[in-house]
């Protein structure tokens, strides 16, 4: 096992003073060992089910981490690759949604392949690619999504020929996906709470409740006060805010109302905010701040020990009208620019009509209802339309893969301005669950405490944050055991470091998720009803086919071990089909292989299908990189970091991951104008960097470390080949 830090003993090798020595108690440790004694005669030293007794008879969130280490690693010492660090319970597996779904119909869907969930789950998402049709009818039956005019079928997969190799789905719906999220179903009813929140700095305070009724009350007034402002129907409104209560409430009041959101996040500088406007042709902006006048405490969202100016650089950004909400209470009076409104003015024209229920906008499935961006390697983000099919896709995951269902608590620190916001809406609310806001930074005792005292079911993460409560320590003390499962995305999650999480919540599975921002979801995944290893995915997802391309572009056979580009079936429930500023066809399937006839679509991932039938992310093949969840290109940085001293004569910046795994830090390498003598320190030159690519891309990058290269390696078109560069660095700088 690459990430083990040591090399630990076998289990019958452990002794009581070896326990002893990690700072457990003389008489606890004592205790340990005759549980760990126990274990080993019952199922051996070595075997998963071994693990499985240690981690739910044994080990605690109170006892030392070290002491996991030791079990886990002891364990698992002459393993390979891949040992599961959860494993399903039969009884808990029938109770899943899935579960549940195949006890009543897996022999009807999968014949006598059929034996149980667990068993048959591999069956039935090859079932769910083969037989999309029957597959894709039942998971909208079971989520109990509403249309106003039903599909006529479920895929018409040559509908747009070769210009769009994805095929047409649910052609002739018409739904608004709001409206499911608001709706009476599956048992729910107008009491039942659907949104927890609490403010940074509440601790001490109750955690906030709104039910079904109170949301849809509020989502219906700001539909109405949307509707006064006399945009054209289907106009790009944006939405530049923290994810608050208020957020999700204009969130879904927007594509209630028959607009089309646009997402922007709350961390991003002027100009990024004001790229994103054009490219959109947003008419009208949500935001969060009191005034213009000088930035005072009381013109910033305050997150942790950062201040942000939402108002500020909404200015600076040239953005349309904007809809201003106070940013701490109604007290104090607002200084806007001539054509804002006041979030107190802009609801003050609809007040007649609160709690007068609101008529849906219902549109075509191919409507678009929210624009997101993805950054590519031409320094522009990518502008992707997320269509009335898209939420359906998020939910589905949701339903499928993680687990979610009525009575779910489901936390994700996340904004709109990236999918996983819009995600955790529909993944919550259209499955009938609660979602749970904290609005501040997560990275603190504060969201911990709030973990637990809202009792949430579903933790969702990035492994960056992960890092930072495993250093911190903040999540001590507090108890988390009403966490069934966590999930992972954005970016290359740590063994080490997911295993003490599982720790934190009595051993229970992380589900690593991947897809992107033009899948609406994943493409591959974990699930509840497989083993789960750590830092891998046990699963494509449902109705997703996967393949990884060898060294001369084809796929590898099938289920055979390997590691090279991935590729996706182009058949996908929810993935895009246009971009509003490229062509999607060059983007996404331009050069790509085929198989059995259908053209496969470019991810770009680099991904290893491991011998035990695991999948593993390896970071990007093209030269966009993952900060902390967030892809950027390398272009953009270059573009900043070029400008910082009139030393510098050119700049690459690449990601590269700890030698020990984990998320992509970020590393530039600077060639000088002398470049016989580097002019410049190189850490000075580092915090200038920082500097700059934090006030004119993004405040959340930082710059890891800076390297004095003599020149950069290009192709002989000139192209700055940045993956040799990461593998010369790699090689030569161990330190990095």
């Amino acid at each position: 096992m690459a990430t083990a830090p040591h090399t630990y003993k076998s289990l019958d090798g452990i002794s009581r003073s070896d326990i002893e020595a990690l700072g457990i108690p003389s008489k606890l440790a004592d205790q340990l060992h005759q549980k760990l004694t126990e274990i080993i005669v019952n199922y051996g030293a070595a075997t998963s089910d071994t693990w499985r007794n240690i981690y739910r008879h044994i080990l605690n969130p109170e006892l030392p981490f070290s002491f996991h280490q030791m079990l886990y690693y002891g364990c698992y010492k002459d393993f390979g690759p891949d040992p599961p660090a959860w494993l399903p319970h039969p009884e808990a597996a029938n109770l899943t949604n899935v579960g549940q779904l195949l006890e009543r119909r897996g022999k009807e869907l999968l014949g006598s392949r059929y034996k149980d969930p667990i068993s048959s789950f591999s069956d039935f998402q090859e079932f769910s690619v083969s037989n999309p049709e029957v597959y894709w009818k039942t998971v909208l039956d079971e989520m109990n999504i509403s249309f106003s005019v039903p599909p006529q079928c479920i895929l018409r997969e040559n509908a747009y020929g070769v210009a769009n190799p994805g095929g047409q789905w649910l052609p002739g719906a018409y739904l608004n996906p709001a409206k499911n999220c608001l709706s009476l179903k599956s048992g729910r009813s107008l009491d039942d709470i659907v949104i927890r929140w609490r403010d940074e700095g509440d601790g001490n305070l109750p955690v906030k409740s709104m039910n079904l009724k109170e949301l849809r009350t509020e989502v219906w007034l700001v539909a109405y006060a949307l509707n006064a402002l006399g945009l054209e129907k289907g106009s790009a409104i944006a939405i530049d805010m923290p994810m608050n209560v208020n957020a999700v409430v204009i969130y879904l009041a927007i594509v209630l109302a028959g607009y089309m959101v646009v997402s922007i996040a709350d961390s991003f500088a002027a100009l990024e905010i004001s790229t994103r406007l054009k490219i959109s042709e947003a008419k009208a902006l949500f935001t969060q701040g009191l005034s213009i006048e000088a930035v005072t405490d009381r013109d910033v969202i305050i997150r942790g020990d950062k201040s942000i100016p939402l108002y500020g650089r909404i200015v600076d950004a040239q953005a349309p009208m904007a809809i201003v909400i106070p940013a701490r209470g109604p007290g104090g009076s607002m200084r806007l620019r001539d054509g804002d409104i006041s979030w107190h003015d802009f609801l003050g024209k609809v007040r007649n009509f609160k709690e007068y229920e609101f008529a849906a906008v219902e549109q075509s499935v191919e409507a678009f209802t929210n624009i997101l961006f993805s950054s590519g390697t031409t320094g522009d983000p990518k502008a992707i339309p997320w269509t009335n099919a898209t939420p359906l896709k998020a939910a589905a995951d949701a339903w499928c893969h993680i687990d979610i269902r009525k009575g779910d608590i489901v936390a994700w620190p996340t904004n709109l301005g990236w999918m996983m916001g819009p995600w955790l809406v529909y993944a919550s609310l259209l499955n009938g669950a609660s979602i749970a806001l904290y609005n501040g930074s997560p990275l603190g005792s504060g969201f911990a405490k709030f973990v637990q005292d809202a009792k949430v079911t579903m933790l969702g993460v990035i492994p960056s944050i992960v890092r930072t409560w495993k250093s911190g320590n903040s999540v001590a003390g507090y108890d988390w055991s009403a966490i069934r499962c966590f999930a992972s995305t954005g970016e290359a999650s740590n063994v080490d470091e997911y295993l003490w999480l599982m720790g934190r919540a009595c051993y229970k599975p992380v589900i690593e998720y991947c897809g992107g921002t033009e899948i609406g979801g994943g493409f591959v995944s974990g699930s509840l009803l497989q083993a789960q290893s750590l830092a891998a995915f046990s699963t494509p997802a449902m109705g997703c086919k996967l393949f990884v391309l060898g060294d001369d572009g084809v796929p590898i056979p099938q289920n055979a071990p390997g590691m090279g580009e991935l590729a996706l079936g182009p058949l996908m429930f929810g993935a895009s089909s246009k971009l509003l500023n490229a062509n999607h066809y060059d983007v996404y399937f331009k050069g790509m292989p085929s198989w059995n006839g259908q053209i496969l679509r470019r991810h770009g991932d680099v991904f290893e299908r491991t011998s035990r039938g695991y999948y593993r992310a390896h970071g990007r093949a093209d030269d966009t990189m993952n900060l902390g969840g967030i892809k950027v290109s390398s272009v953009e940085i270059e573009r900043i970091c070029n400008t910082v001293d009139s030393n510098v004569l050119e700049t690459a910046a690449i990601g590269m991951p700890p030698p020990t795994g984990g998320p992509e830090r970020l590393i530039i390498a600077v060639v000088f104008k002398d470049s016989s003598n580097s002019p410049l320190d190189l850490n000075q030159l580092r915090m200038s960097f920082n500097s700059a690519v934090q006030k004119k891309l993004n405040p959340l990058f930082r710059v890891s470390h800076v390297v004095s290269v003599p020149s950069l390696p290009r192709t002989a078109t000139n192209k700055v080949m940045r993956r040799v560069l990461r593998k010369q660095l790699a090689h030569n700088n161990s330190k990095l």
